[in-house]
This record gives structure tokens, sequence and C-alpha cells, in this order.
């Protein structure tokens, strides 16, 4: 079952770190979300295998949206 990683704030998806496939640690930044020319990181929760990204760089990103999954 994914785990559902949601964005803290509302901005655009400035940069994808990680690629889909790749082995992520807890804690580990996976994106980076510019919101008020401040870069909010995106942490992965958990340990495991980025299953995929939702949003591009440069998309527009809602409080609470669905940004990537890991399994």
């Amino acid at each position: 079952m994914a785990i559902k990683i949601e964005s803290d704030v509302s901005g655009s998806m400035w940069k994808l770190i990680a690629q889909p496939g790749d082995m992520v640690e807890a804690d580990a930044e996976i994106a980076i979300i510019e919101s008020m020319k401040m870069e909010i990181p995106v942490i992965a929760p958990r340990a495991g295998k980025l299953a995929r990204f939702l949003v591009a760089e440069g998309e527009a990103v809602a409080e609470g949206q669905v940004v990537a999954e890991i399994e």
C-alpha cells in the first residue's frame, strides 16, 4: 500500500530531487516547493521506494495536495 505525501503549503513545485524508483530514507528531502520566495522541503515520512510524483516541476501545488507516493 502506497503512502501519500501531502504538501504543507501552497506554492509551486520548484525542484524534484528524487526520481520515481529511487529508494529513499525516512526524513529525506524528495522535492522542494517554492512558496512566498521560500524553499519548503517535501520530506519522505518513511523509508521506501518512491513510486511516483503527482505534480511536475513548475506546477502549482495547493496546501494538503498529494504530491508523491512511497511504496
